[in-house]
C-alpha cells in the first residue's frame, strides 16, 4: 500500500500524532482520508481545464489596448487567485516550475532548445502549469527545457 503525503496529512488532522500507526490501527479513518482524496482529484481534474481557460482569457484581455482602463484582467486576475486558493485549502497546489531542473516525474517536456546562459536541462518556459496533489500528480507541467 502506497501511503501518500495527502493522506499522512489528512490521518495526521484526525488526532493520530503518527500517520503510519493511525492508517494501521484506524483503518476506517485511512479510507475516509482516502476517499476524501481522490474526491479533491477528481474535482481539480475538472477545474483545471477551467483554470487554463482564464489564463487565455486574461492573455486576450492584456493584449487589448482598450482594456487598459477597465478592470477586466484585474476582475479575471480575481477569480483566478480564489480558484487557485480553494483548490490550495485541499491539498492542491499548482506547479510553474520556471528556472528549475526537469524532472521527467513531474513535468512533461514539449520542447527543448538552447537558451544562452541556461544550464542544460532546466526549464525555461511554462506553457501550461502542472498540478500536484501532495506528491501525486494531477496534470504534469508542460515545459520548454534547455539544450
Amino acid at each position: 500500500m502506497r501511503i501518500s503525503a495527502a493522506l499522512i496529512l489528512r490521518c495526521r488532522s484526525l488526532g493520530g500524532s503518527d500517520a503510519k500507526y493511525t492508517l494501521i490501527h484506524n483503518p476506517a479513518d485511512a479510507d475516509l482520508a482516502l476517499a476524501e482524496g481522490r474526491g479533491a482529484a477528481r474535482l481539480a481534474r475538472e477545474l483545471i481545464p477551467a483554470l487554463d481557460s482564464l489564463d487565455r482569457a486574461l492573455a486576450a484581455a492584456e493584449a487589448q489596448p482598450e482594456n487598459a482602463d477597465h478592470h477586466l484582467p484585474d476582475g479575471i486576475r480575481l477569480v483566478q487567485a480564489e480558484m487557485l486558493a480553494a483548490l490550495e485549502r485541499c491539498g492542491i497546489r499548482q506547479d510553474s516550475p520556471l528556472g528549475e531542473a526537469f524532472d521527467p516525474h513531474v513535468h512533461e517536456a514539449v520542447a527543448q532548445q538552447p537558451v544562452d546562459g541556461a544550464q542544460t536541462g532546466t526549464v525555461v518556459e511554462v506553457y501550461q502549469p502542472g498540478y500536484l496533489l501532495g506528491e501525486d500528480v494531477l496534470r504534469a507541467a508542460k515545459v520548454v527545457v534547455a539544450a
